[in-house]
């Protein structure tokens, strides 16, 4: 017979899940990781820091004709008709802005173009001897966020960049050889570069002997026109 007096006891507490205690550990990660990600962007108050920086291009190939030299600035806004120049503090490839009639001035800006991630993909004008990428750098470190491309033309006699004298991106006038490489126009196995184009078809009269490249995400032409 069953004892009328005898206490049922509670039933057992039940377990508590773990994943409360991932949940508050992923908190505490992510509240600690924002917190440095926000010291790193209070130093220097925050403002962009100019600390310019450069690498030069390779020599143009087949895959890449007539790049020019390619350098970086992470220094504020350029402008058209601003000058620069080297940067003793980031030699030997490093540029800066300076006055047009400082003795360290040796190019002036002749174009201002939209930076892009796509390599072939900023088209500077004519008479273009070198391009400088500029970005902006929070906190120091880092090559920076890409703004623009400065197109610049040197202010001394010397003009790679003028069509048919073997520098500067590869434009209508130029010379390459058979190799699609750009040289000075005259040179032995010197072909004229009479267009640049998507597909052979679109080639000018007088083409001889178009050379077609390997595609190049960016590039606007995909065809070298010459005269053979």
């Amino acid at each position: 017979m069953a004892n009328p007096y005898q206490v049922t006891p509670p039933p057992a507490p039940r377990r508590r899940s773990g994943g409360n205690v991932v949940a508050v550990i992923v908190l505490a990660v992510v509240i600690i990781g924002g917190y440095f990600v926000m010291q790193s962007l209070q130093k220097d108050d925050g403002k962009p820091t100019a600390s310019p920086s450069a690498s030069p291009s390779t020599k143009p190939t087949a895959k890449d004709p007539g790049s020019p030299e390619s350098s970086s600035d992470t220094s504020s806004s350029w402008k058209v008709g601003d000058c620069g120049g080297p940067d003793p503090s980031k030699t030997p490839d490093g540029y800066k802005r300076a006055g047009c009639s400082d003795s360290g001035a040796t190019f002036k800006a002749i174009d201002i173009k939209e930076a892009s991630i796509l390599p072939n993909a900023v088209q500077c004008p004519p008479g273009t001897d070198l391009m400088i990428d500029v970005s902006i750098s929070y906190g120091g470190k880092g090559s920076g966020i890409p703004t623009n491309t400065v197109c610049g033309r040197n202010l001394s006699g010397d003009h790679p960049g003028d069509a048919g004298a073997g520098g500067g991106q590869l434009v209508k006038g130029d010379c390459v050889t058979s190799q699609a490489k750009e040289v000075v126009c005259g040179g032995s196995g010197a072909q004229k570069v009479l267009g640049l184009v998507k597909t052979k078809s679109e080639c000018p009269s007088g083409t001889t002997d178009p050379i077609e490249l390997t595609m190049a995400i960016g590039r606007p032409y995909d065809v070298i026109c010459t005269d053979g």
